[in-house]
């Protein structure tokens, strides 16, 4: 069960700059007082497909997965959201329940304004309706854009995708606890676990990675971004 927290002003986030830029004192006051924050562990799920959708979620600290499930059951990864992330905004204008599910991947706390006040603003603060636009164009450019260079690449130019991915956009170093397992990267970049396992094993022994477990190190950066470019 996720664990709610004392909620934080939002005059005095630090994210406020994020997308609240716009938005009075005032406002800022009113929405707080519709805020709740909670706390996932992980694998904790977020949201499950078909919720109805009544809050606007902001991932303040963490890592979530969004994906479907098919009917076969299997997982279908659409997109790993980081902090700054607003990970409902997919769905959250267009329709009245969630066309996907959220689980943390790590330990996570999400924001959850409630969505009556967010569009009384949105209706009357015209700089703020039109950066809420621009961030789910850019959230929905962001998947497309990496789904297409993902299918473009052959599978170890998937693999090396997903390890710089996690290096260079989410720790910003090139050691990190990788937070999905074998079989939930190769749900995100359509492989077979199998072959997600084999090509890991050959970055290993080609001195581009160091495995312990879900630890990686990158070693050979630049051989891992030739293999994403060309592979």
């Amino acid at each position: 069960m996720p664990v709610v927290l004392n909620t934080s002003n939002c005059t005095e986030c630090a994210f406020r700059s994020v997308l609240f830029e716009n938005l009075s004192t005032e406002e800022l006051d009113y929405l707080n007082s519709y805020k709740v924050e909670k706390k996932y562990f992980k694998g904790e799920s977020i949201v499950e497909e078909n919720d109805p959708i009544n809050e606007f979620l902001y991932l303040k600290q963490g890592l979530v997965k969004l994906y479907k499930v098919d009917r076969n059951d299997r997982e279908h990864i659409i997109s790993i959201a980081r902090p700054l992330n607003f990970v409902g905004f997919l769905s959250v204008f267009s329709k009245d329940k969630y066309q996907y599910s959220i689980k943390a991947i790590e330990e996570s706390i999400v924001c959850y304004i409630d969505l009556k006040p967010l569009k009384e603003i949105l209706v009357k603060n015209g700089l703020f309706a039109m950066e809420v636009l621009e961030k789910i164009n850019k959230i929905t450019d962001d998947i497309l854009g990496n789904r297409m260079n993902i299918c473009s690449k052959q599978l170890r130019g998937r693999i090396a995708f997903i390890l710089l991915y996690f290096s260079k956009e989410v720790y910003i170093k090139p050691e990190f606890e990788l937070p999905l397992s074998r079989k939930e990267i190769a749900d995100l970049i359509e492989m077979s676990t199998e072959n997600v396992i084999r090509i890991l094993s050959e970055f290993r022994k080609d001195d581009i990675i160091r495995i312990d477990g879900s630890k990686i190190e990158i070693i050979n950066m630049d051989a891992l971004e030739r293999i994403n470019k060309f592979g």
